[in-house]
């Protein structure tokens, strides 16, 4: 009988990382998937937001005093160092966004050479998890055994590429604590007050949206549902209920201003947004689109709230759009130092399976490569 010295559930970015460091050990890998790192192909438009130059702990939800360290051991310039070694080509994009040049193709097939003397078992299902005097991994297949199992399962977003709770459940089973998962990173829907945006599908632009402290400066995009792009998916990781608050008017710094010196102009031309978008807004509000002198003090106030509109979410896309996960496997219970779990021993998780969830730019991947290295120096 084989006992593998350590086996991986999951063949994504924590896990390829992961055992990218670890040869001379016998490594295993389980995956759904025919091939390693299906979400690494398929994110970032193909070309994989891989980190982010400026990711710290405050880009994360989840605990920052668990997060910090892990971030400062194996920080974007040490997954910049790790790829340009390996001769992948970078493109760096806004707000210190990295991605492949190229295409994530490449990124995959260095992850590729590196794990290439592993055992893999691809297109099989991890059914259950259980603990004698190894560790006995039921799937679809059959056993596998092994003395360390890490669970690098992610989430439950990309149904489509076997997302799945096998890592909550093989947690609970071990007696671990599981913070509700939900969608983040995800577009938003509206209430019925807020319908009158669902005109406006395809329509983008700037904007800044403040939620629980949290503000983010970037594209909102209407989509037939609600809300997304940029500047809505990173807010959504920090909205559960209650209300959000956007200035669609961000390049205007002062209405009042704006109503003295564009007095002699009409409201679709002084306020420089797209003109679907006001003549929707306005239709809304049931006023004309006239000149800004001629405005009544409720008129005024009706427009000054572009620059501040809150109302509350009526929910989200759910889990077909979501990037990633947010919520897992509570991070108290997990030894910050090797990711090993508290409740048993050789047992461990890393990646998006954890509490951590990154904003919008790379963020999470950069967690994935960072805990993965950390367990790497720590697991023999």
């Amino acid at each position: 009988m084989k006992i593998h010295d350590i086996l991986f559930i999951g063949a994504g970015a924590s896990a390829l990382m992961a055992a990218s460091h670890l040869e001379g050990h016998d490594v295993a890998l389980v995956d759904t998937n025919p091939k390693i790192g299906a979400k690494l192909l398929i994110s970032g438009g193909g070309k994989c937001n891989l980190t982010n130059r400026f990711a710290t702990s405050e880009n994360y939800l989840g605990d920052a005093s668990f997060i910090a360290p892990v971030l400062s051991s194996f920080d974007a310039s040490a997954t910049l160092s790790f790829v340009k070694k390996h001769r992948l080509s970078l493109e760096e994009r806004s707000h210190g966004q990295i991605f492949c040049a190229n295409s994530a193709k490449e990124l995959v097939s260095i992850f590729g050479r590196l794990t290439s003397y592993c055992t893999f078992y691809l297109s099989t299902k991890v059914l259950h998890v259980k603990k004698n005097e190894h560790f006995v991994i039921q799937t679809d297949k059959g056993e596998i055994y092994a003395r360390k199992v890490v669970v690098a399962s992610g989430g439950l977003s990309y149904a489509s590429i076997g997302a799945s709770d096998i890592g909550y459940k093989i947690a609970e089973h071990f007696g671990h604590t599981i913070v509700s998962p939900s969608p983040a990173l995800v577009g938003l829907t509206l209430q019925k007050e807020q319908f009158w945006m669902k005109e406006l599908s395809g329509i983008a632009l700037p904007v800044t949206l403040h939620v629980e402290g949290k503000s983010f400066s970037e594209n909102l995009l209407f989509a037939h549902k609600g809300i997304s792009g940029p500047v809505v998916l990173s807010g959504s990781l920090y909205w559960k209920k209650g209300n959000i608050t956007i200035d669609f008017l961000p390049h205007i710094k002062n209405m009042d201003t704006l109503f003295k010196q564009q007095s002699k102009k009409q409201i679709i031309t002084a306020l420089g947004l797209p003109r679907r978008l006001i003549k929707a807004f306005l239709d809304a509000g049931g006023m004309e689109d006239k000149v800004l002198s001629k405005l009544t003090a409720q008129e005024r106030e009706t427009l000054c709230s572009l620059k501040a509109y809150t109302f509350a979410p009526a929910g989200n896309f759910g889990y077909t759009k979501a990037e990633v996960t947010r919520g897992g496997v509570c991070t108290d219970e997990i030894n910050p130092l090797s990711f090993e779990s508290t409740k048993c021993k050789d047992l461990y998780f890393i990646g998006e399976v954890l509490d951590v969830t990154g904003e919008l730019g790379g963020f999470n991947f950069q967690w994935a490569f960072a805990s993965a290295s950390l367990l790497a120096k720590a697991i023999f």
